[in-house]
């Protein structure tokens, strides 16, 4: 049976992201890792020039550079970040991302609420482990 993820939301599974490296062939690849109901993991490949225009999350996320250079507009201003950039943008956070600097990898990771704050409860009160 095919799944829509590449890891199962119930079971401790490695992936290699380097071999997820697609060629975007003058377009944008993104592939769902990961989703359960407290998170969203999501690998984007972006060809030279490819452009996500600006718009916003209700979720918190991260932004992960993987390969090459991005320019993503936050804050008001678009800012080149770099392969190892991390960027964290709140809820409601307008964002847009362009390859501007030839084709580069990604990783979003999306808060979706659910179990997160229970979790962070239990630890609170030793009762859970990180």
């Amino acid at each position: 049976m095919k799944t829509s993820t590449l890891l199962p939301a119930d079971t401790a599974q490695a992936l290699s992201l380097a071999e997820l490296r697609d060629n975007a062939a003058s377009g944008i690849v993104s592939r769902t890792i990961l989703q359960s109901p407290e998170l969203r993991v999501v690998h984007f490949v972006f060809d030279a020039g490819q452009e996500l225009t600006a718009h916003a999350s209700p979720h918190r996320a991260v932004v992960q550079v993987l390969e090459g250079a991005c320019e993503f507009l936050f804050n008001e201003q678009w800012q080149r970040l770099d392969a190892g950039a991390l960027l964290h943008l709140p809820p409601a956070h307008p964002h847009a991302v362009r390859a501007a600097f030839g084709a580069f990898a990604m990783l979003l990771t999306l808060g979706m609420g659910g179990g997160a704050a229970d979790a962070d409860k239990k630890v609170s009160r030793g009762e859970g482990h990180i």
